[in-house]
């Protein structure tokens, strides 16, 4: 017997574009970094840990939510903390 293997994308794109890979900045000084809860359990609690780091190394956090966990961030939610900060950590815990 032949097992058969699906894979899918969780980015929900329908045709996804590749992109390379932006280089990471030398440094995160004066930058803002976005810290995005996906709304599943424990991710506030991951995001408070993340911040207090972020913090005591001296570089400046932006917290944001997605309004439920069940489905793809708001486009005006994407724009925001593009507009705002440099940087993003998306927490997925579970």
């Amino acid at each position: 017997m032949t097992a058969s293997l699906s894979l899918r994308d969780p980015t929900a794109e329908q045709s996804p574009t590749r992109r390379a890979r932006l280089a990471p900045p030398p440094s995160l000084d004066g930058r803002t970094v976005a810290l995005m809860d996906i709304g599943k359990s424990r991710g506030k609690e991951f995001i408070d840990r993340l911040e207090g780091h972020f913090r005591a190394a001296g570089i400046a956090t932006k917290r944001y939510a997605k309004p439920t966990n069940t489905k793809v961030a708001p486009t005006a939610l994407l724009q925001q903390i593009a507009a705002e900060a440099q940087l993003a950590v998306i927490a997925l815990s579970d």
